[in-house]
């Protein structure tokens, strides 16, 4: 059986771990959180929400550290707020964190029992650890599905990479610049194959006039601008360093893959219209890091 690696966030309090290096993510939650606020009000206008008093709220990718209940936290507030404004019952709401099964849950769990204990009638939680690239919830399960800075990740490196010994970074600018489009369309098939197998997955998980709010790393639409916004080009010119001095193997370099892909809005837009499962209500793009 072959086995099989996957990237995740570094655990704990440490100094190179996520939970103290996320400010980027934070502030990228901060955007999403207005989104958030009006798909409730959206969604408690539903009067089958209403009806059945619950709403199953899902943040995938959730991570860990002071970001992990961010989103959901939003909505939950947002829910109480607007069931007081109706001067209806409070909701029943659950609340379902995932990320891959090596996350720091730990902290996660902390904070989830803060979140249950701080809100009346209480919150039910739940941890889902798994890739979002496979089933995860029950048929129309969830109302309310969240992910933040986590669609760039991709399932795996794009094979024809791989198979053919293209390495993603080159450390001769030459070859670099003529492969670059080469290894540019490679992540960006995979992005698209992952992309739409993501929708599909929700597809069956959300309930009817269910909301999907996400963000993601991207690109400016101009291709010709790819190679500036790799985010994994400072990385890869410090590792070809340590190739030239001899404390890398070459080889070992070659190899070296990173699976995320920055998409541009129009590469969003049209995977979106071509699986035909969502329709998009708003996309916003935000310039946000230079050196991304």
């Amino acid at each position: 059986m072959a086995s099989k690696q996957t990237v995740h966030m570094n655990q704990g309090q440490g100094e190179i771990s996520y939970a103290r290096n996320s400010s980027y993510q934070n502030a990228e939650q901060n955007r999403m959180k207005p989104l958030i606020e009006e798909a409730i009000i959206d969604l408690c206008s539903n009067t089958n929400t209403l009806l059945h008093g619950k709403m199953v709220i899902a943040d995938l990718g959730c991570s860990s550290g002071p970001n992990a209940l961010a989103l959901v936290s939003t909505a939950v507030m947002a829910i109480h707020c607007r069931c007081l404004h109706l001067q209806q019952p409070p909701l029943e709401v659950c609340v379902l964190l995932n990320d891959l099964p090596d996350n720091d849950f730990s902290t996660v769990v902390k904070s989830l029992v803060t979140l249950r204990q701080s809100n009346e009638p209480v919150v039910m939680t739940g941890i889902i650890p798994g890739s979002f690239y496979e089933r995860l919830f029950t048929s129309g399960s969830l109302n309310l599905v969240c992910s933040s800075c986590s669609l760039h990740w991709l399932s795996k490196v794009p094979e024809v990479l791989i198979r053919d010994h293209i390495p993603a970074y080159d450390i001769d600018e030459q070859a670099r610049r003529e492969r670059l489009p080469m290894v540019h369309e490679a992540y960006a098939h995979q992005f698209k194959t992952d992309f739409t197998h993501f929708l599909k997955l929700r597809a069956k998980e959300l309930a009817p006039s269910g909301r999907m709010i996400v963000s993601v790393i991207g690109r400016p639409s101009d291709g010709s601008t790819f190679e500036f916004f790799h985010i994994w080009e400072v990385i890869a010119q410090t590792l070809s360093i340590m190739v030239s001095e001899g404390v890398i193997d070459k080889e070992k370099f070659d190899s070296f893959y990173v699976p995320m892909y920055g998409p541009s809005s129009e590469e969003m837009r049209a995977i979106i219209q071509e699986e035909g499962s969502f329709s998009i209500r708003e996309m916003q793009v935000h310039m946000t890091l230079q050196s991304i």
